[in-house]
């Protein structure tokens, strides 16, 4: 039967004359080729729906030439779902904005690759224009951008925030939606992932097709809706399922994760001729068995093309990062082991299991490498001897494999009922760091054109002795080179307006000042004689570590003689005896962490009791002098009592640049070193008070104490010179403090500010801060809030 296409657009008032038919009849010519007669039928059912809109003919017309572009990307499936879509969102937002969202469906069809990920897209969609229908205009707008940079699932946690943060703020929907403010950019970094799929999706099918001559499936799927977990591949009606994006791992970059992963995925669908049963076996046994069939496949694949041991050994054989969680379960580390010899023939285990396992796992395959029956007996076998080595963890644990690589292996298996299960692996975004190598003085002078390296340079290289220049007299770095920097750390900024947190707004880079006489430091006990001799009876008043003895306890470990013959009198005497006549026995222990953070803002160079040109300016002590006073002091006492201490500082310079300087670790004596760099401090910049409390609390959570402590020092208020609202860092501040309260660090201002009642207890909490009002008492004021906050 022939279709009349004019009668579809009879809401265009279409004729022949028209100047759009010639355009729209070419457009039901290219659906015709590329749909089925049931993709066809809804197609034209589709152009009725939007006629039936009424909301102008701009968007008839763009449905009907950009939807067989959509079909052609994820197929006709997806037309009624889209048609559904728009006629749900036409109650909700203008003709305009729908018009725009279909303009950008074939973008983002090409983009998400797959159509239950365009169907979740669509669902987005939906969601915004109830919570946000103001942006749902300039996020039409941007979305070449944002599906260029964002999964589905880092666009959905992008759009929800903003939806969150400017519930009320109509413009300020616009704005974010739009990327015009800091916050949008800001949480469409973080939301960006390392490697995505769409983007080298043509370069791995002319990679497989290259080794096998043949022709694969691949599609993405994405799992990180709420969170960055993202789906690990699998194999599904003979085609290959990617996660939509990968990070680097350990170093090794997306684009090597994907080509494992598909070579991976690949060799099982050319090697595996037969399913596996799953009869009369637990997960466990399934999944020991799963990793033989793997080795059995790649052994396969490797000697037909040798070259892919080389991309698959490098995940076993890579370091493991800093972040990463160090212990795993015994059995999931000896199969990780076992993984590996299966792999390099090079390889011997400390393990003896490991070892015989492998070489009777080579043994079989040498002889018959086409039957996975060898994987089934050789899993079976591991899984008899291992539970007899650590017990067998729960199935969640077993499939939380740590090699990304990897499929399910549901593919392998020949099950009962035809079920799909799919399981999560997170994948973590890694850092590219900078490369610092110890080399010789003639690798130096050899290799480098420059001694020094950039703030930019990929490779640091360092020398294990100083590096002496003769006619100088002084080594090159005391003659051109700078203090390391290290790398970026980023703290979320509470915004009290929209009551949200700003994601990675505040980035903290820790620095080293210049050093200064050490001897400087002793002096000041010289100096402050009688107020280290107070200090020195506060430290003896500190209750000692070891065994304490109290009195007076109804029950106790021993009976006080003493009080047992009063009570006994007092029994004679027919008078109620005082019962308590025990001794409670109770071992004391210091297990204090203290952080002694201080405020180097500007003002802190201020001169204390004199103004500028008056007489005795110039020797006047200022704010600096007397807080290293101060700390100096301080740090002589916790160093005569024992307790793990620190010395730091900060200064900022816009929330880009939070300056933290490590004066005194905790694993580093009270020494020449310490001392020098106290002696050498300097203040200038600003004070963004709650990035640097953030930082110190990274600091003090690495320290194995009961009880952990942050003594601010301060001037002023948290302020600086990007942030004009005095409100915004106090609530800041205020938040930060809450957060550090939570982890179980308790934070103590000590501050010199006069007017500080004004803003000090919102921020820190009643009984939580000292002002001194007279600056010049603040070096024997210090160590005695120290006694009696840690006494």
């Amino acid at each position: 039967m022939t279709i009349d296409f004019s009668e579809y657009l009879a809401c265009l008032k279409a004729d022949p004359a028209h100047e759009h038919a010639q355009a729209l009849e070419s457009s039901y010519q290219e659906a015709a080729r590329v749909m089925s007669p049931r993709g066809l039928e809804h197609y034209l059912t589709g152009i009725r729906a939007m006629c039936g809109l009424n909301k102008g003919p701009d968007l008839v017309m763009t449905y009907v030439q950009e939807m067989p572009g959509v079909a052609k990307e994820v197929g006709e499936d997806i037309i009624p779902d889209v048609v559904s879509s728009l006629m749900k969102l036409a109650s909700h937002t203008s003709g305009t904005v729908i018009t725009l969202m279909m303009a950008t469906m074939p973008l983002a069809a090409s983009r998400l690759g797959d159509l239950e990920v365009m169907r979740g897209y669509l669902n987005l969609l939906h969601q915004l224009a109830g919570k946000a229908p103001r942006g749902l205009r300039p996020m039409m707008e941007n979305m070449d951008e944002l599906l260029a940079k964002l999964t589905l699932g880092g666009l959905r946690r992008w759009a929800l925030w903003g939806a969150q943060a400017h519930a009320r703020d109509l413009d300020g929907q616009l704005a974010y939606f739009g990327l015009q403010t800091e916050s949008s950019r800001a949480v469409l970094q973080k939301e960006r992932r390392g490697t995505l799929f769409v983007d080298n999706q043509r370069k791995l099918n002319f990679y497989l097709r290259a080794l096998w001559a043949r022709a694969f499936f691949m599609r993405p799927t994405s799992g990180d809706y709420e969170s960055r977990t993202g789906l690990k591949p699998f194999i599904e009606d003979f085609q290959i399922h990617l996660p939509d994006a990968f990070d680097a791992w350990r170093g090794i970059s997306g684009v090597e994760l994907y080509r494992a992963a598909a070579a991976h995925c690949a060799a099982h669908m050319v090697y595996t001729t037969a399913p596996i049963s799953a009869e009369q076996l637990n997960p466990a046994q399934r999944v020991l068995i799963g990793l033989f069939e793997d080795a059995r496949i790649e052994s396969l694949a490797i000697r037909d093309f040798p070259g892919l041991k080389k991309l698959w050994l490098q995940f076993f054989t890579a370091p493991a990062e800093a972040d990463e969680p160090g212990a795993r379960h015994p059995l999931l580390d000896l199969m990780m082991r076992l993984a590996r010899a299966l792999l390099d023939t090079d390889y011997r285990d400390p393990e003896a299991l490991v070892n015989e396992s492998a070489d009777a796992f080579r043994a079989a395959f040498a002889e018959s490498p086409e039957d996975n029956r060898i994987s089934w007996i050789a899993g079976v076998e591991f899984y008899n001897r291992a539970v007899q080595i650590c017990a067998v963890p729960s199935l969640r644990i077993l499939e939380d494999w740590p090699i990304p690589y990897r499929d399910d292996n549901d593919y392998v298996w020949d099950f009962d009922e035809n079920l799909f299960m799919t399981r999560g692996v997170d994948y973590l975004p890694a850092s590219q760091q900078q490369v610092r190598r110890n080399v010789t003085v003639m690798e130096m002078v050899n290799e480098l054109d420059c001694e020094l390296a950039g703030d930019d340079a990929q490779e640091i290289w360092t020398l294990s002795t100083p590096f002496w220049l003769d006619q100088e007299g002084c080594t090159i770095n005391e003659l051109e080179g700078k203090e390391p920097v290290s790398e970026p750390y980023h703290y979320q900024e509470w915004d009290y307006q929209v009551q949200l947190h700003r994601p990675d707004w505040a980035t903290v880079i820790e620095r080293r000042q210049g050093r200064g006489d050490p001897e400087t430091m002793d002096e000041i006990l010289i100096k402050h004689k009688p107020v280290a001799s107070r200090i020195r009876h506060l430290i003896d008043a500190l209750q000692p570590q070891g065994i304490v003895r109290r009195r007076g306890y109804e029950e106790g470990e021993e009976l006080d003689l003493n009080a047992a013959v009063r009570a006994m009198i007092d029994i004679r005497r027919g008078v109620m005896p005082d019962p308590r006549i025990n001794i409670r026995i109770t071992r004391h222990v210091r297990d204090l962490a203290i952080l002694v953070l201080m405020d180097l803002s500007q003002s802190t160079n201020e001169k204390v009791g004199v103004k500028e040109g008056e007489p005795g300016y110039d020797e006047a002590p200022s704010i600096l002098d007397l807080t290293r006073e101060s700390t100096g002091l301080l740090a002589w006492a916790i160093d005569s009592i024992g307790d793990r201490f620190a010395v730091h500082g900060f200064a900022s310079d816009g929330r880009h640049d939070v300056q933290y300087y490590r004066f005194k670790d905790f694993d580093q004596p009270y020494g020449d070193e310490a001392k020098s760099r106290l002696a050498g401090m300097k203040g200038g910049l600003s004070t963004r008070m709650g990035a640097a409390l953030r930082h110190a609390g990274w600091h003090l959570s690495q320290q194995p104490a009961q009880k952990r402590l942050v003594l601010l020092i301060t001037d002023g208020e948290p302020a600086d010179i990007d942030e004009r609202d005095p409100q915004y860092l106090r609530h800041d501040a205020k938040k930060a403090v809450e957060d550090l309260r939570m982890k179980g660090i308790h934070t103590y201002c000590l501050t010199l500010d006069p007017e500080a009642d004004r803003y000090v207890a919102r921020i820190f909490g009643e009984n939580a801060y000292s002002v001194v009002d007279q600056v010049e008492r603040l070096p024997e004021r210090l160590p005695a809030v120290f006694a009696a906050l840690t006494g």
